[in-house]
């Protein structure tokens, strides 16, 4: 299917039923089909693994470069000022890197930029449109949705090549997105999924970390036995019924495995890790901004006991977070009290743990923002901007409206990348567009390989090659290793 004309701007209803049309029948399709099946394993020569887990920080929404990791020409707020002069609402800082500042907001990053890669050229694709949960299956799987088939999450891949690193904790683990009420949540269910590696390589959700330990326990007033009793009745049922019409032999063989995994985890005693009361006050005080700086928190203990691949959000809710139409500089400043202290801290305690080198932490978007450009120059993309003025009239007007697909950053940690270091750059002057850009494709294809996963790695699923890269043609950015 054309993706240019898959989405109708004029019709945003029509759009987002499109959506679930076309991936819910490629899930569909997907899960009656067969095995995926490993090809040309003998071929492919997998990297020297430069980390062991991996920590997907999500800056859900589209977080503006220019307000965050990529400053650029500052304007203070002040009414009257041509909206075409604004490319920077927040000033330029220094960091712990003499050639690297960021904006202000985020001193506490500023601290540890000693111990980061930013890559400021990650671009987008040109879908035609711009809707989030599509850009965000993109980023997350590295495919434009539809696909003939459910493609896997990046932290399925993980799960499904490298396996768990411990045999009782779920390999990948998603902290902080709700799944249920609010627009967009069962666009962006369609890429929360094992794909169609099956259930037991999909992520185990946890949208509320101050509840995980409540994921890893009987339900209330329940005991062990009795709840032991009843799982493997429940066990026993779904291995003699009949097979249901909507999953293949392998698709429900792969969801009794999920159902043995997330058992065995109840009577481990790794579920202490998914209990936030165990931390020390003054610990959990510093991470806690609210779910987000939770989820944090969350995280470094999942991996210090076993995580693959570990996602924290700032969750994605239309027109909340870093979806900022309105509001955009009142809004960055809140966000930015939310993610720079625990972040900060997670480094610092995987440092401190010696963690860090092999644990690679990755901050990203799915786009950023601009004062005037929707999508890049050229593009036919709606302008979806709820402050569209020429002039500064009031604060809901400052701040950074409408997407940007030309140029964003991306921060790594650990994980065997360069320290200190700054790769690519987008241009001073609107349009903010990329030297030495850095597609989805090579992108993942430099995170696989930190991971010691071949961006051509490729398996068979109803008689076609699907590549953990599109096509096999990722590039790794071999410049930001050590």
């Amino acid at each position: 299917m054309n993706t240019e004309t898959w989405y109708d701007e004029t019709l945003p209803d029509q759009s987002r039923r499109n959506f679930l049309r076309m991936v819910s029948a490629s899930t569909a399709a997907t899960f009656l089909g067969g095995a995926p099946r490993a090809m040309a394993a003998d071929k492919i020569k997998h990297p020297a693994a430069k980390a062991d887990a991996c920590i997907l920080i999500w800056m859900a929404g589209g977080m503006a470069s220019p307000e965050t990791f990529d400053p650029k020409r500052y304007l203070p707020y002040e009414v009257g000022t041509p909206v075409d002069k604004i490319i920077s609402t927040f000033p330029a800082i220094d960091t712990a890197v003499d050639h690297i500042k960021i904006c202000q907001g985020l001193e506490g990053i500023a601290s540890v930029m000693d111990r980061a890669t930013l890559i400021r050229s990650h671009v987008q694709a040109d879908l035609g449109s711009i809707l989030h949960s599509r850009h965000q299956y993109h980023w997350h799987t590295g495919y434009v949705p539809p696909q003939t088939v459910a493609a896997p999450h990046i932290g399925a891949w993980m799960a499904k090549v490298l396996g768990g690193r411990n045999e009782v904790m779920p390999p990948f683990i998603n902290i902080g997105q709700r799944l249920e009420g609010f627009g967009e949540s069962e666009e962006i269910k369609a890429f929360t999924t094992g794909g169609f590696f099956g259930s037991e390589f999909g992520p185990m959700n946890l949208p509320f970390p101050d509840q995980a330990s409540q994921a890893v326990q009987p339900p209330g007033g329940m005991s062990a036995d009795r709840f032991a009793k009843r799982y493997k009745a429940l066990e026993s049922l779904l291995k003699h019924s009949p097979r249901s019409g909507d999953l293949s032999d392998y698709h429900q063989e792969s969801m009794l495995r999920a159902l043995d995994n997330a058992h065995r985890l109840l009577g481990s005693k790794e579920r202490e890790a998914f209990d936030l009361t165990k931390e020390k006050k003054e610990v959990f005080d510093e991470y806690n901004t609210g779910r987000f700086g939770q989820g944090c928190l969350l995280a470094r203990k999942l991996v210090e006991n076993g995580a693959r691949f570990v996602e924290v959000t700032t969750e994605y809710e239309p027109f909340y977070h870093w979806d900022t139409h309105e509001n955009g500089h009142t809004t960055a400043e809140k966000m930015k009290k939310q993610i720079d202290r625990p972040i900060t801290r997670l480094i610092k305690d995987l440092e401190e743990r010696g963690l860090l080198e092999r644990t690679l932490v990755i901050v990203a978007s799915e786009f950023s923002r601009d004062m005037m450009i929707e999508g890049v120059p050229g593009s036919t993309a709606k302008d979806q901007s709820r402050a569209n003025t020429d002039v500064i009239k009031e604060l809901k007007h400052y701040g950074l409206h409408r997407h940007f697909t030309g140029g964003s950053s991306v921060l790594m940690f650990g994980g065997g990348t360069k320290k200190g270091f700054l790769y690519g750059a987008t241009a001073d002057e609107r349009p903010c567009l990329a030297d030495k850009p850095v597609t989805i494709e090579d992108l993942h294809a430099t995170i696989f390989t930190a991971m010691g996963i071949s961006p051509k790695t490729v398996y068979d699923i109803e008689n076609r090659p699907f590549y953990a890269t599109k096509d096999g043609v990722g590039k790794p950015v071999m410049d930001i290793f050590a």
